[in-house]
């Protein structure tokens, strides 16, 4: 059978594609039974007993995908005397309807992530919850646990506070539909037009995200940016690739998420609690970074030092853009991956060498990612007083788990990507292209084409390169079903 004979369906090529994927990496596409008829006994959203406060009257709103229908969190800004901001990150609390050893929670434990396919999402948690009872939807009153945060004019934190309260979503936006009208280039959002004070919240929430990322970068946080794709189906054929890059309103949710993060980790701490930490450790291969820069002309210490990294990126953002996502892609590859490491009472977490954070929890998408369930539960237990929900060695090893799993629902995610993209390119073989090498070791070379972006690996020729290098190839083979794309260079 010709691997590369394209159906008249290429999304249900795609989705069967995922969940074979999904399977052989020990993943679960479906739900089980019990889970199910758990799901069927949830009357509707989660009620709330205790101090819970109300901040419904608040301009809260959700920006987020333009397709993302599981609502994680929103956000709304006040600004104080003196020139302070206060922030407020809502959180849903998705723990309130999905109980710890529940059947719904077996699922979410094994697979720990919601896996996005080009053709098909395999939620972590049944839609009925992610994107309905348990997601901050738009015009819906819901319990969530809040970050509340304030800021000096520096940027620096001053304060902050968690605890439960009533929100309500008064606007369901979208990144790019934001982004642009903060850079001038677009109408306002229909929301937020059409809600009295929206707008000027939503430049307020901006100006200070701009103060926190210009803070986060001075402390070596890492300006990259790479091009994320998204498949463009027309009906059930796919016809593209879609470029999603970065842009402001991504940014200003990014910077609030990694605040909330951080106050998260640090109040789990002040209470003695355990918590499992997100961090990415110095780079695997420094060295090869300290190459790369030197043939910029530029030179990086012998040691990994973040500082010095980021100011290199940002000399090299302003004196070549366009280049700059096939550098940024380079030392994403060459930094290495983050992982989850439980951090003790008393004891010192490694950090993340990427965000130039020491304490960095993952707690802002409970919907999407068990991490983010298991510290919402360690945080409600340690507001109220209640007992550690999980023992210590419970915790070492969903920390490994979580990392495993994460690592398998990339897999799938980059297996599934890649046969889009080897559908796309199914009737170019003999083409030729520009290239830069993405990988480099023992078990092969794989380089990346610019147009459109698709990566496959380099079969003939790849003696001498490294990863950064530019190359001319030509496409001689494609197997969608395998995902394979393979060059040979000219």
């Amino acid at each position: 059978m010709n691997p590369n004979i394209r159906s008249s369906n290429d999304r249900a090529t795609l989705a069967a594609i995922a969940r074979r994927a999904m399977i052989e990496r020990g993943l679960e596409p479906d739900f089980p039974p019990a889970a199910k008829q758990e799901l069927a006994a949830i009357g509707g959203p989660a009620t709330a007993s205790g101090e819970v406060r109300d901040l419904r009257d608040r301009l809260w709103a959700s920006i987020d995908n333009d397709d993302s229908r599981d609502l994680d969190q929103l956000t709304v800004a006040e600004p104080l005397a003196g020139g302070q901001v206060r922030i407020l990150v809502a959180v849903a609390d998705v723990d309130a309807l999905v109980r710890k050893g529940s059947a719904l929670d077996g699922h979410a434990s094994r697979n720990t992530t919601s896996v996005y396919t080009p053709a098909a999402i395999f939620p972590m948690l049944p839609e009925a919850l992610s994107t309905d009872l348990s997601s901050l939807n738009e015009d819906q009153d819901r319990i969530a646990v809040v970050a509340d945060m304030v800021f000096e004019t520096d940027g620096s934190l001053a304060t902050s506070d968690l605890y439960r309260a009533h929100v309500r979503n008064h606007g369901k936006l979208a990144y790019r539909s934001v982004a642009a009208w903060l850079d001038s280039e677009g109408a306002a959002p229909r929301r937020v037009a059409e809600i009295p004070g929206l707008d000027e919240n939503l430049r307020l929430q901006d100006s200070l995200a701009q103060r926190l990322v210009a803070v986060r970068h001075r402390h070596g946080a890492l300006s990259l940016e790479t091009i994320q794709t998204k498949a463009v189906f027309d009906g059930d054929v796919l016809s593209d690739l879609d470029t999603d890059r970065r842009n402001r309103a991504k940014q200003l949710i990014e910077d609030f998420m990694i605040n909330a993060n951080g106050v998260t980790a640090t109040y789990l701490a002040s209470k003695k609690f355990p918590s499992l930490r997100r961090v990415l450790r110095s780079p695997e291969r420094w060295d090869r970074i300290a190459q790369l820069a030197s043939g910029l002309g530029e030179q990086l210490p012998k040691e990994p030092d973040a500082v010095a990294l980021e100011a290199f990126l940002e000399r090299r953002r302003k004196a070549d853009p366009e280049k700059f996502p096939d550098l940024s892609l380079a030392v994403v590859k060459l930094i290495g991956r983050g992982e989850y490491a439980l951090d003790l009472p008393g004891g010192v977490a490694p950090g993340h060498f990427g965000l130039a954070v020491k304490d960095y929890t993952h707690s802002t998408a409970p919907n999407r990612r068990f991490p983010d369930l298991i510290t919402q539960r360690l945080l409600k237990a340690a507001m109220s007083g209640a007992p550690l929900p999980y023992t210590i060695p419970e915790l070492t090893e969903l920390a490994k788990h979580c990392t495993e799993q994460e690592d398998a629902a990339t897999k799938v995610e980059r297996r599934v990507r890649k046969s889009a993209e080897a559908l796309l390119l199914s009737g170019r073989i003999t083409e030729h292209f520009d290239a830069i090498v993405t990988g480099a070791s023992p078990k092969g070379t794989w380089v990346r084409i610019f147009q459109p972006p698709v990566e496959g690996k380099l079969e003939r020729g790849f003696q001498g390169l490294d990863v950064g290098d530019h190359v001319h190839v030509k496409l001689v083979h494609t197997d969608v079903e395998r995902g394979f794309i393979d060059f040979v260079r000219d």
